[in-house]
């Protein structure tokens, strides 16, 4: 798989500013923001993974931290930070709206990738964006946690779950019956949790592309 040039950026939201790297192929279609789970970060070795597979399909790509340095070694110790949904859903529509107000990224149709308790996040921040988020992608997320907002969601939602990955399939389920938009719920037969076993990382990234290419190029950006 090729290696895409990653450029960090210092995205600044009010008295905060988070780390992110952002990388961008030739002629991308699209940029897909990662909103990271539980007691992780923009450098997860899965998202990671996700993140180059979108990429080689031409899709632009942007990994960030929802906590600064500070709050993460707080949460270090609490584990408090990790299930402020409402903390971190803020955090991603401010990025999305910075990042959508810069020259280099300003024209790019928007989807957001989240994981565990990102997806809550990323769905609560599609709802209040609203029809400039394209796609989102969940990979063995919790949407439930998203709650009232899941029926306020207008973008296209993808739901991965893996298939021995038991609770978080029901509450997937139930996710699922509240999204009032297009969606589609993917179990991967054998997966657990983290989508460790062979293969299955590498289904959930194909499923993303292929979700991302089938919906952000078609989308008509309009500013934030």
């Amino acid at each position: 798989m090729k290696e895409q040039k990653a450029v960090p950026l210092g995205i600044p939201l009010g008295r905060v500013r988070l780390n992110g790297d952002l990388t961008m192929p030739a002629n991308a279609q699209g940029l897909v923001l990662f909103a990271h789970g539980s007691g992780s970060s923009r450098l997860s070795p899965r998202n990671q993974y996700v993140a180059r597979v979108l990429q080689e399909a031409g899709v632009a790509t942007l990994l960030f931290d929802l906590l600064t340095p500070d709050e993460e070694q707080e949460d270090y110790f609490t584990a408090h930070l990790r299930f402020d949904i409402d903390l971190l859903a803020t955090r991603l529509a401010g990025a999305t709206r910075w990042i959508s107000e810069e020259s280099a990224t300003r024209d790019f149709a928007i989807g957001y990738f989240g994981a565990s308790t990102g997806a809550a996040a990323a769905l609560i921040a599609a709802a209040e964006i609203g029809d400039n988020i394209g796609a989102v992608v969940s990979r063995g997320g919790r949407p439930d946690l998203a709650g009232d907002a899941l029926a306020k969601v207008h973008a296209p939602t993808l739901l991965i779950v893996g298939g021995e990955d038991h609770v978080v399939i029901d509450l997937n389920e139930r996710a699922y019956r509240q999204l009032r938009c297009e969606k589609q719920l993917k179990i991967i037969p054998g997966a657990t949790h983290l989508f460790e076993e062979r293969g299955a990382l590498e289904q959930v990234s194909r499923l993303a592309a292929d979700w991302f290419l089938g919906h952000l190029h078609s989308l008509e950006h309009k500013p934030l």
